[in-house]
């Protein structure tokens, strides 16, 4: 298996004149500019004193010179240190600190605020323009970035050509990144992958996700985080494809005005983003009666799903090959609409500390509800004494799997199985075929009256595939299960008005009254489905949406 940075170096010499990353409306570089980049990084490093396996951190918004920075630090043979740009400003100089780095790369307005917390790195770089904002010796660290600019002009008047490219890559056991899981603790778990892990996941998609000469990416999900470095950043440039970033948080307008002008032939993204497009544009429409009853006429159903595929792969820029979802369960509902318009789609399973894929499987072979088969050079085994039938802790283990957490050895000792598989804290079960089913957290499993396992995932899908739902978590109170509900108020409210149930004051409706009337129901029609030890016995009403992780996962930790 080749090195991660073999196939960046091979894919420069390939298309040296080829877009290779572009900022829209900012920073573009051919893959021969991007070299040339590198390779000035390169000069600093080594005035500056870099030697190869020190920590070189990057924390901005995705974008071009990110990108740079990052593959720099490992084909110089620094370690890289991702950190999330949304992290508390104290949290990322901690973090820095904690991993050691001597180097940060940073965005200019977030350094203004981590710079008033102060850091120990050596030197800190724009990621604008890479110029010094600051250094323990400015003096000094200013001559050696005056220095080795000179230097590299002296040694490349005309720049580098595709035969001074030549990157390390010869100890695929090295560590290659340290990529932090929370910047919150008084213990940050660092997770240190090496360049096998990386190179494994980048080599089994580069061998199973296949675009054409021309085909564009575009990088939504945060490069900080291993799900969007490995698939949406590491593979497209190993492969050749030219990049580019949106720049800014991904609004409806932004992210639907990128996919027109890029037209990318994969998109990666997490169930959130999937489900607000069917909840706000599809659902409304397949909901309505006289649509419900046309759908259950075989040929005109066909007709009507044929015109939504039509529509969403528009709204996707019209080139999309690839659906890849993961980061958290898919709704079953929104996931039974997508098999059924017929949509290239795919839920994968993976986690930071595998760098990150566990399982995949292609669109046209892939089990409904599961999240694909193991990848390639990856073992999974189910902890139960049935894995087609008894639920129980999914592991595994092979080459995309942590050689542990960063100066912490009893989290490291506490994530691994006596005989050597990963706990991935996930439970589930796998068929005969390979194909995996999660039903929910281990932490977050609840036990029944009588020992029956209650995984509050499974109820919260029910009550997400209501359209008076926006998002919702099942807590246990006192041994009571509790729905927290934050609701889609204008659909209530609209479905009331529309129904004529009014308040007499005013004759405006009553939204609060609205809103419990409507979730009393909901939870009566949800308890209906449910086995008697695993009913709701109430529902809370949320003023504001659930506070989220990076990955729009929400902090259940938070409300329970």
């Amino acid at each position: 298996m080749e090195n991660y940075l073999k196939l960046i170096e091979n894919t420069i010499k390939g298309k040296w004149d080829c877009g290779a990353l572009c900022d829209r409306g900012g920073i573009s570089y051919t893959y021969g500019q991007m070299a040339g980049q590198i390779a000035r990084l390169h000069y600093i490093y080594r005035e500056v004193g870099i030697a190869k396996g020190d920590k070189i951190a990057v924390c901005g918004k995705n974008g071009a010179n990110w990108a740079v920075a990052f593959i720099s630090a490992n084909a110089y043979g620094a370690v890289a240190v991702p950190l999330l740009n949304d992290f508390h400003p104290e949290s990322i100089a901690q973090l820095t600190d904690h991993s050691e780095s001597r180097i940060l790369f940073i965005d200019e307005d977030l350094w203004k605020k981590v710079g008033i917390v102060g850091t120990k790195a050596e030197a800190v770089f724009s990621l604008k323009d890479f110029s010094l904002l600051h250094a323990v010796d400015s003096a000094a660290v200013s001559k050696h970035v005056e220095d080795a600019s000179a230097a590299f002009d002296r040694d490349y008047p005309g720049g580098i050509s595709p035969d001074d490219v030549r990157y390390q890559s010869e100890d695929l056991d090295a560590t290659a990144i340290i990529n932090y899981t929370s910047g919150t603790t008084s213990a940050p778990k660092g997770v240190m992958l090496s360049y096998r892990a990386i190179s494994s996941n980048v080599v089994f998609i580069k061998e199973n996700i296949f675009g054409k000469e021309g085909d564009k990416a575009l990088s939504m999900l945060p490069m900080a985080h291993m799900y969007g470095m490995a698939v949406e950043f590491l593979f497209p440039v190993c492969a050749g494809y030219e990049l580019h970033f949106l720049g800014k948080a991904p609004t409806p307008r932004i992210l639907l005005d990128a996919l027109s002008e890029v037209r990318p032939f994969m998109i990666i993204a997490v169930p959130l983003i999937i489900e607000k497009i069917f909840y706000s544009s599809v659902f409304p429409a397949v909901n309505k009666p006289l649509m419900k009853g046309a759908l259950k006429i075989p040929v005109v159903s066909s007709v009507i799903y044929r015109k939504i595929y039509d529509k969403l792969m528009s709204t996707f820029g019209g080139n999309v090959k690839y659906i890849i979802i993961g980061g958290a369960p898919l709704n079953e509902a929104v996931e039974e609409m997508m098999k059924k318009v017929g949509l290239p789609y795919c839920v994968g399973y993976g986690m930071t500390e595998c760098a990150p894929l566990i399982s995949y499987e292609h669109y046209s072979r892939f089990a409904f509800r599961s999240c694909g088969k193991p990848v390639d050079r990856m073992e999974v085994r189910i902890d139960s004494p049935d894995a087609t039938e008894v639920v129980g802790e999914i592991q595994t283990r092979g080459d995309n799997v942590m050689s542990g957490y960063y100066k912490n050895k009893d989290a490291t000792a506490a994530a691994f199985t006596a005989d050597g598989w990963l706990h991935t804290g996930d439970m589930g079960i796998m068929d005969a075929e390979g194909n995996i089913f999660i039903k929910g957290r281990c932490k977050n499993m609840v036990l029944g009256p009588n020992g029956q396992n209650i995984y509050p995932e499974e109820i919260e899908d029910k009550l997400n595939s209501h359209r008076y739902v926006v998002e919702s978590i099942v807590v246990s109170r006192q041994g009571r299960l509790v729905a927290l509900i934050y609701p889609n108020t204008d659909a209530i409210v609209e479905d009331a008005s529309e129904h004529g149930q009014k308040s007499p004051a005013d004759a405006r409706p009553d939204t609060e009254a609205l809103v419990s009337a409507a979730m009393d129901a909901l939870l009566a029609e949800v308890n209906k489905s449910l086995p008697s030890y695993s009913k709701l016995s109430k529902a809370e009403v949320m003023a504001t949406e659930f506070e989220k992780t990076p990955k729009k996962s929400i902090k259940r930790f938070l409300y329970e």
